[in-house]
């Protein structure tokens, strides 16, 4: 599926002929525009603070407005209802997942030579089929979903000291028939909600290696669940210094429950999600730190992003920004971002530009020497002229569609956004926050914002699945990877027979 340049060994990136970069793409959990010091926040963020200084900060990167949508479209280069066409997000034993034949970040990058590491949480299936290590990773350490996916006894529901919910149980989705047929990712979807367990019914978290199961996240996890993955991503970087490497880091931090630990506790005038954003921040460091202590820093690109706007019913803020998770306001998707390469990327720069998660792949795809097959259509384009500071004419993109599950709720070209069922239209470029509703001022925008929305109509579609949303991954019989026993699936551990963890 994937084609490698003549040149693959080789890139050229200003002139020169240069190795390969190394890549890292640092992604967060909930984190709102304004929760770091670079976007506008009084949480001291030192490491962010220089990485912005010495990079180039992205003010107009889109992401999704919840958890698996984003990391959809960031691995695949697409609209996330492209490659990953659900309501909402993916839960516990989720009979659906991304496809296994989707084509991933870490497969075009496996395929020109690098090794491949996912550290952090997943998001995007738990079942073995759908793990990292089915889509082009070498090495998985981390949770498969959101952290607050777990037990309220384990203190998923609940930040610490505060009181756990009551329980709200909801039935386990219904499963396809013949339970003792194989997984078979063929088999048709059911009218039934496939995305998993959800509320307080949830089994217990895991934390995986690779595909085995090597703990139960408990409260005392989740405040060393930062701590661990900084370190093991520090391993993999040591470890493969010597060779082009990719690692994709998407921390737990800073999506409830919110669990900082006792060192940053209590430090930020933001509450605890500051605090833990302070940690956030001291990660990056770690990372950062490194790279130049291995004279890595000039042959690594870098991006510091966020998977959707901040949480505002939990502390976070997206300021000046309207809303927030969930919502297709600017809050809900537009992200504070930083690009980092000494030497590539212009230092203590900002750009407007219309950037995307699902324009990275193409990006470093281009980076990495790869020539992407036209067989399989991605939605992303090349910015590496946005990130390097050499857009000259037209940018690489122009317009963007705003998507909420199966819906489009909205559509943006150049500095006008058009919320198409509320019929409201604003300048962004003036009007950032999305105050002052402009559609009865300029009809003409407004139909050339709806024809813009209907050239989807016969491709993803203005609501429902349409024709260019490729299949989901699907199993037969879904299981959770620890049940509500504390018994670990078996084949999911270390041993023959599945063990317990009290």
């Amino acid at each position: 599926m994937l084609v490698l340049l003549l040149n693959a060994a080789l890139i050229s990136t200003g002139g020169a002929a240069e190795q390969k970069p190394n890549i890292i793409v640092i992604n967060i959990d909930d984190l709102g525009y304004a929760d770091i010091g670079p976007f506008g926040s009084t949480t001291k963020t030192p490491h962010l603070d220089r990485m912005a200084a010495e990079g180039r900060k992205l003010m107009s990167h889109y992401a999704a407005p919840v958890c698996s949508p984003s990391r959809a479209a960031l691995m695949t280069g697409c609209y996330p209802k492209r490659a990953l066409p659900i309501p909402h997000v993916l839960f516990p034993a989720a009979a659906v997942g991304l496809h296994p034949d989707e084509v991933t970040m870490a497969d075009v990058l496996k395929e020109a030579g690098y090794a491949t590491a996912c550290i952090g949480k997943w998001h995007l299936g738990d079942q073995p089929e759908f793990l990292p290590t089915r889509q082009g990773f070498d090495y998985f350490y981390g949770i498969p979903y959101s952290n607050d996916m777990g037990t309220v006894a384990d203190g998923a529901k609940n930040n610490p000291g505060e009181p756990p919910p009551k329980p709200r149980a909801r039935p386990r989705p219904k499963q396809n028939p013949n339970p003792n047929q194989s997984p078979n990712l063929n088999v048709p979807p059911r009218k039934d909600d496939e995305t998993g367990i959800k509320a307080t019914a949830q089994p217990p978290l895991p934390l995986l290696r690779n595909e085995q199961v090597i703990n139960r996240v408990k409260a005392e996890q989740q405040y060393e669940l930062t701590l661990d993955y900084t370190m093991e991503a520090r391993e993999f970087i040591e470890q493969n210094k010597d060779r082009p490497f990719f690692l994709y880091l998407p921390h737990s931090a800073v999506h409830f429950p919110i669990y900082p630990r006792e060192e940053f506790a209590g430090k930020s005038p933001n509450g605890a999600i500051g605090d833990w954003a302070m940690e956030v921040d001291w990660s990056v460091g770690q990372v950062l730190d490194l790279l130049r202590e291995l004279k890595l820093d000039q042959k690594t690109l870098v991006i510091f992003t966020s998977d959707n706007g901040g949480s505002v019913r939990h502390g976070s803020k997206n300021g000046p920004l309207r809303g927030g998770k969930a919502e297709t306001w600017e809050g809900g998707m537009r992200v504070g971002t930083i690009a980092w390469w000494p030497g590539k990327i212009p230092a203590g720069t900002s750009t407007d530009e219309i950037t995307s998660m699902m324009d990275l792949l193409p990006t470093v795809a281009r980076l990495g020497g790869v020539e992407l097959s036209a067989d399989r259509k991605i939605d992303g384009v090349d910015i590496w002229p946005v990130l390097a500071g050499t857009v000259d004419g037209k940018a690489p993109r122009d317009h963007f569609f705003y998507y909420r599950g199966f819906r489009m709720e909205a559509v943006r070209f150049g500095p006008w956004k058009l919320h198409l069922d509320k019929k409201q239209l604003y300048h962004l470029g003036d009007d950032l926050g999305e105050q002052n509703d402009v559609y009865g001022q300029h009809p003409e925008v407004v139909e050339k914002l709806q024809q813009l929305a209907l050239t989807m109509e016969d491709d993803l579609g203005l609501d429902g699945v349409g024709p260019g949303c490729r299949p989901l991954g699907r199993v037969v019989k879904p299981l959770p990877l620890i049940d509500l026993e504390g018994v670990v699936r078996e084949g999911m551990t270390m041993g023959v027979n599945a063990v317990r963890f009290e």
